[in-house]
């Protein structure tokens, strides 16, 4: 496959995860990636008349063991393809970004990644932003309720 057509796909891969294609080098035919909070990847795509696979790799020490599942996936029987072998990474990295990832199927958080890869903040769309002010003020106006300790239970005596 061109690499031309292969970056479209990783473009459309990230479009509906947290990951953003930050290079693609075509004559290296290598895509980097990244994800909050500092997850990083690449892909080497093969030539297509040459018959190799697909490889992944980060430079991230931190990132390699989870890079593990998507290795193993590409060395098995069969040809894979660029989606898969992204999807597996996606998979891989759960554990790494559970906030983000474990909730990438809603609804919601897919208009949220897609607001932010716009570069659009919540403000401009006129919706309150998470680490806005106005939140720590409602919670520390919030007092929490003891449980009262006098209190009997229904039907048990304290005999």
């Amino acid at each position: 496959m061109a690499f031309e057509a292969l970056a479209e796909a990783a473009e459309r891969w990230c479009a509906r995860t947290p990951f953003q294609l930050i290079a693609a080098e075509e004559t290296e035919r290598r895509m980097d990636f990244y994800a909050e909070p500092g997850v990083s990847f690449y892909v080497l795509c093969p030539e297509a008349a040459c018959g190799d696979n697909f490889h992944v790799w980060s430079e991230s020490e931190d990132c390699l063991p989870f890079l593990q599942l998507a290795q193993d996936y590409i060395s098995s029987c069969g040809k894979k393809t660029l989606h898969e072998i992204l999807e597996k990474v996606f998979k891989s990295f759960r554990p790494v970004v559970p906030q983000i990832l474990s909730f990438s199927d809603s609804p919601l958080t897919q208009i949220c990644i897609s607001i932010t890869k716009l570069g659009l903040s919540f403000e401009l769309l006129g919706l309150p932003d998470v680490d806005d002010d106005a939140f720590e003020e409602y919670n520390a106006d919030v007092e929490e309720e003891e449980p009262e300790a006098d209190h009997q239970q229904m039907g048990v005596s304290q005999q």
